[in-house]
């Protein structure tokens, strides 16, 4: 099959829509869909603006990593750096500059499109832009000043193949940082980094001005 892999857009009929819920960020909505049966059945699921990650690799082969507080879950999980595409057609690569930033407070000067995905495709439209970030280096200027979950941030660097392994022995959690290690693990192993999207590749699921 090779190249004839790969997911396809595809739209059926919404015969009625309404938004129960409306958050700070997100929304529910519920829609009436018909099925190839003509069958009309009920779809509740999340409106999601899009997130950005970034896989943060420094000259050691070591991956920039925060542990932050997760309420829904329950846990304190091992992240990468990530946030919210806050403003609609926004370019997610500067929004990624801006989380390592904000979060990290470290620049790169590489940057590659690692991996892109959906979160939870049955239950919300979220979509995830992974970037690979190189050529590390500490931030300049004024530091960001965190709040809420993010001021109890703990920061590491982590050699990737550690990480590797904590996924596949189920002690890490985290979608993105699950994606992102298991990515560029593939990548390495195949053509290399070189190999990959360039940061500016186009992106369907969030379609943005370069």
């Amino acid at each position: 099959m090779g190249n004839d892999i790969e997911d396809t857009p595809e739209s059926w009929e919404v015969v009625a829509s309404r938004t129960p819920f409306e958050g700070a960020k997100t929304s529910v909505k519920s829609d009436q869909v018909r099925m190839p049966d003509s069958a009309v059945v009920r779809r509740d699921y999340q409106v999601h603006p899009g997130s950005v990650c970034v896989l943060a690799l420094d000259e050691q082969q070591r991956v920039l990593v925060l542990k932050q507080f997760r309420h829904p879950v329950r846990h304190r999980l091992w992240e990468l750096p990530a946030g919210l595409l806050d403003v609609a057609g926004e370019n997610p690569l500067h929004a990624a500059q801006r989380e390592l930033y904000e979060e990290a407070y470290v620049k790169a000067e590489d940057w590659r499109v690692l991996a892109d995905f959906y979160t939870s495709p049955g239950g919300s439209d979220e979509a995830v832009r992974i970037f690979l970030a190189r050529d590390l280096a500490d931030a300049e200027g004024e530091r960001y000043t965190v709040s809420e979950e993010e001021a109890d941030m703990e920061t590491a660097r982590v050699p990737l193949a550690e990480l590797v392994a904590g996924v596949l022995a189920g002690r890490l959690h985290n979608p993105g940082l699950v994606t992102g290690v298991l990515a560029l693990s593939a990548a390495l192993a195949s053509g290399g980094v070189e190999a990959l999207r360039p940061a500016l590749a186009p992106w369907p699921a969030r379609p943005y001005e370069a």
